[in-house]
């Protein structure tokens, strides 16, 4: 038989009868098996109740009540910091990140769909029903990976540029979305160069006002397969951007730096100024005295101030990061051609940051050259590696 349970008005009123029969004369024992309650009981409750009135009562039972409503605010609390701890490892922004969330936090702890989103913050449509991908996120992908593999050193912000100039209708910010979730990124990032301002605003070099105003040349070196040393003579129009030679040679002198500018000068004009580092080949007393009668100022840095040469320092490490450090020369000949091929591909094609991303010499009048492009010329160099090295080790054609 289930034990009766009482309210305190009950109980109180059950008291104030038994009060009266004990003034009456009668005992507790017979008075209690006639409320129908055992002694231990009576006992209990006049302690508890005893003197009490009953909106006393009610008020003794407040406590409870907000003592009952504390400790079930303190473990959805604890609940929610469990569903938090567990399904919110990183930073979840986007809406699929959340989706996963709840999904795994509903699979570990158990809690009701309703209850993880609201503590995670994901409306329930967006969890019910999965966002369907766009009809092209395929083909862009692809499109995605494959220029990235061809140019494995831009970044997402080319890649978008390249994919415009392809056709695609595409910004920026849906491009990184996809080249993080690929997983795709540009290892070893190169240093930025301190600026070339003075803290009064003044600055510490001619800065280019327009195409011819100022060009700048300087030499990079590297090596051939076999461990011999060549250089290559970069010039630059430092406000186009343009490349507008990269002579390659075993040694350069002032005499082949005289030639090359010869060649330049007759296809593109003599420039207001010419900047170079303090280097005996650009210092020599014959390039100096012919740049002047040609009417070409000298503009040379200051020792040890290589960022003064800004511009061309700048180039230099674009050739070296995108072509000298991922290509193995086996000829002098074939690094002059490669070399030559990307210096093509740099002018039309290649994406400029500081140019809102267009190519310093695009091909808007001319047709593009026949032949392969740089990044189809370099695969096929890849492919003869390989072949040359099974070759050597006695394997297969």
């Amino acid at each position: 038989m289930a034990r009766k349970r009482y309210t305190p008005e009950q109980i109180i009123g059950m008291l104030r009868e038994a009060e009266v029969r004990l003034s009456q004369g009668e005992k507790i024992g017979s008075i209690a098996r006639l409320l129908g309650i055992s002694e231990q009981s009576y006992y209990r409750w006049r302690r508890e109740y005893g003197g009490l009135k009953t909106s006393q009562a009610k008020r003794l039972k407040d406590p409870e009540k907000e003592n009952q409503r504390l400790r079930k605010a303190v473990s959805d609390l604890t609940l929610d910091a469990l569903i938090l701890k567990e399904g919110c490892r990183g930073k979840i922004l986007s809406p699929s990140r959340r989706r996963l969330a709840i999904d795994h936090v509903q699979e570990v702890i158990g809690v009701s769909q309703r209850r993880a989103c609201r503590v995670v913050g994901q409306h329930r449509s967006p969890q019910r029903k999965p966002a369907k991908p766009r009809a092209d996120e395929k083909p862009l992908t692809a499109a995605i990976i494959n220029l990235a593999e061809q140019y494995g050193r831009y970044g997402y912000r080319r890649i978008t540029a390249l994919l415009r100039n392809d056709g695609w209708v595409v910004n920026a910010k849906r491009v990184e979305r996809i080249w993080r979730r690929e997983g795709l990124k540009v290892p070893q990032k190169q240093p930025k160069w301190g600026r070339l301002w003075f803290n009064d605003g003044s600055c510490v070099r001619l800065r280019p006002q327009y195409r011819g105003h100022v060009w700048s040349y300087d030499f990079v070196a590297d090596r051939t397969h076999d461990g011999k040393a060549f250089r290559m003579l970069t010039v630059i129009d430092e406000h186009s951007r343009e490349c507008l030679a990269i002579h390659v040679q075993r040694k350069l002198r002032s005499d082949d730096v005289l030639a090359v500018l010869t060649d330049l000068f007759q296809r593109h004009g003599p420039p207001d100024h010419i900047r170079s580092d303090n280097g005996a080949e650009f210092t020599a007393n014959a390039v100096r005295d012919w740049l002047g009668r040609i009417g070409v100022k000298t503009l040379y840095i200051e020792p040890g101030s290589p960022w003064e040469n800004g511009y061309n320092e700048s180039f230099n490490g674009k050739l070296r990061d995108e072509l000298l450090n991922g290509e193995i020369f086996y000829t002098l000949r074939e690094a002059t051609i490669l070399i030559e091929r990307w210096r093509q591909h740099y002018n039309t094609l290649r994406p400029h940051s500081s140019l809102g991303y267009q190519p310093p010499a695009p091909e808007t009048i001319l047709p593009r050259p026949a032949g392969l492009t740089y990044a189809a010329l370099r695969s096929v160099h890849q492919d003869d590696h390989v072949r040359r090295n099974s070759n050597l080790s006695g394997g297969p054609p």
